[in-house]
């Protein structure tokens, strides 16, 4: 049984009578505008494909659902979705909910909704590995995944399947242990302990030359050449003294650049989302009490910033037993450019 239900889509722009049902606009003094709302499952990611088709995910929903588009033959718990610029959806699988599945990467063809590859991370991936997130170049035929289970930047040759793991060791992976996770007026805690998710958010710069990443539970921001997470030939000690550190930010979930190498990401805390330019200078966007943990970005070129809000840390595991979300959850677009 698939655990999760896997997509929405529809026209941007397109309001036939099922949008409609799912596209509010909340006047033109409003700079967020609600493109996909739901009263009943938490989801995570957002993704808009180059033909403005809206994707969108639930990695822990209750009910079942199956789309066509999915492996009848594969169990998948889609934690997060990528759309690129050549027409295809990436889903990435973390093995999570014990349903016995492994970690993998599914390449989906939105021109025939039809998965057209699936990538496996057996002897990468363990069992306590979490597969958060992706981004892709095409042009090199690579991609850039986080592993926050443990920490670590897993890397895929799309042409051969062949896959690796680097920087598992290297503290630019890890939550800082010093690092308290202030938000509603608390620490973030699961079972009395203190929340440490490790290498989460991940943006590939856009001539594809750097990997930016960072811990979820801390507000250091990283980065590193890709060539050098490519090479076969670099020691895990030698490719860590090539991270640079960029300095402290703000805890986020994902993040995304923008053509013009703008990274875009959400402060957890604030109910905000900040830009920050290539020479490290940050620009609050917006705070809007409706942004309840921002996650998941899509960035279109029209100039608008697709957001999801998953509410995670007002789940009951984070809040003593006390489930806090409130409905619905959603997903917003915001002009940035």
């Amino acid at each position: 049984m698939i655990r999760f239900i896997l997509l929405f889509s529809c026209c941007i722009g397109l309001y036939t009578t099922a949008c409609k049902k799912m596209i509010c606009g909340e006047g033109p003094m409003d700079r967020l505008t609600t493109i996909f709302k739901d009263d009943t499952f938490q989801l995570t990611g957002v993704a808009v494909s180059p033909q403005g088709r809206v994707f969108t995910n639930y990695s822990l929903g209750p009910s079942v659902y199956k789309d066509e588009i999915i492996d009848a033959d594969g169990r998948v718990s889609a934690q997060a979705i990528y759309a690129d610029e050549n027409n295809y959806l990436w889903v990435v699988d973390p093995a999570s909910l014990k349903m016995e599945n492994s970690h993998k990467l599914v390449k989906i063809n939105l021109a025939t909704n039809a998965i057209e590859r699936t990538y496996f991370f057996e002897g990468v991936a363990g069992a306590i590995s979490y597969v958060s997130d992706v981004r892709v170049d095409n042009k090199l035929q690579v991609a850039y995944l986080t592993n926050s289970g443990e920490g670590g930047i897993i890397i895929v040759d799309l042409a051969t399947g062949k896959a690796k793991q680097v920087l598992q060791d290297h503290y630019s992976t890890k939550s800082d242990p010093e690092y308290n996770l202030m938000i509603d007026g608390h620490e973030l805690m699961k079972n009395g302990v203190p929340v440490k998710i490790h290498s989460d958010g991940i943006a590939l710069t856009p001539d594809g030359d750097w990997l930016y990443y960072k811990p979820l539970t801390d507000d250091k921001l990283y980065r590193i050449r890709t060539g050098h997470l490519r090479s076969d030939t670099m020691s895990n000690t030698t490719l860590g003294e090539k991270v640079e550190d960029l300095g402290h930010f703000f805890p986020t979930d994902g993040m995304i650049f923008d053509a013009k190498g703008n990274l875009y990401l959400g402060d957890v805390r604030t109910n905000s989302i900040k830009r920050i330019s290539p020479d490290l200078k940050v620009l609050n966007l917006i705070t809007d009490e409706r942004l309840i943990w921002p996650g998941s970005y899509s960035i279109t070129e029209d100039g608008y910033l697709y957001i999801s809000c998953s509410q995670m840390h007002k789940q009951s595991e984070y809040n003593n037993g006390v489930n806090k979300r409130t409905t619905p959850y959603a997903i917003y677009k915001l002009k940035v450019f």
